[in-house]
């Protein structure tokens, strides 16, 4: 049998990262796709995953990543982990380098990457039964909330993609998988959001019981991926139990509410 290969971009950090060691740990190929070729190069050393090192915001990056993929063997998933979010600004005083930022990294990355790969899915389905992208957007996608919008608008965008490519491809074996994490404790993210102010960043997660982890995410891909090829997740949502909504997050323990 065929060991299955995946490309994950966002590897160098976080969620793409964790998913690059659960694909290796459940037997796939991996080639971790980020812009921070070093930290690629010690991820493949550790785990036995490739690398290339790619903005996927630049046509020219990707173009080079689809020819070495196509010169390298097949490619049987796309992870797409790329993203992120820059500014807590209201709409009215919005920065628009920070929203043309995350549009860029979240939406215009995912289209570039998804229009260059699909011929190497479709070789691979075609050969292997089926195909899959993954898209890892934000219940930012599905509820706005003060300060939020340029990530909310984004994230959106990219969840539109996703729904949108479902349908083109219909009729072809490509699933199209979408994770929607709610609060997910990572080391960059709300830092870089946040303009690298650590302790604000760690604010956000003080009190809350258990966030997400980036290996809870991972889990989660590497399940629908290796979920029997006729199944399809269209839409996985989660979040730690503490953040019932995007808006109501408990902060201290969990606790059940008894009547004695």
């Amino acid at each position: 049998m065929t060991t299955r290969r995946a490309v994950v971009t966002g590897a160098s950090s976080g969620i793409g990262e964790a998913v690059v060691r659960s694909l290796r740990a459940t037997g796939w190929d991996v080639v971790g796709v980020a812009r921070r070729g070093e930290r690629l190069a010690a991820l493949d050393a550790e785990v036995g995953s490739a690398s290339f090192a790619a903005d996927l915001t630049q046509q020219a990056d990707v173009d080079a990543l689809a020819q070495h993929l196509a010169d390298s063997g097949p490619v049987h998933a796309l992870v797409h982990v790329a993203g992120g979010a820059r500014g807590t600004q209201r709409v009215e005083n919005g920065d628009p380098a920070d929203w043309q930022w995350m549009f860029e990294v979240n939406v215009l990355s995912a289209q570039l990457v998804t229009a260059a790969l699909l011929p190497l899915l479709r070789e691979a389905a075609a050969d292997g039964g089926h195909a899959d992208t993954v898209y890892v957007t934000s219940t930012a996608a599905q509820t706005a909330y003060p300060g939020g919008a340029g990530y909310n608008a984004a994230k959106a965008a990219e969840s539109m993609l996703a729904r949108a490519l479902r349908l083109e491809l219909n009729g072809e074996p490509i699933r199209v998988v979408e994770v929607a994490p709610g609060m997910v404790h990572t080391d960059e993210f709300t830092l870089n959001r946040l303009g690298g102010d650590k302790a604000a960043a760690e604010r956000v997660y003080e009190g809350v019981a258990n966030p997400l982890t980036a290996e809870d995410v991972a889990d989660v891909i590497v399940y629908a991926l290796n979920a029997p090829g006729h199944v399809n997740l269209d839409l996985i949502t989660m979040r730690p139990v503490a953040q019932s909504a995007q808006h109501l997050l408990a902060r201290g323990p969990l606790r059940p509410k008894l009547d004695r």
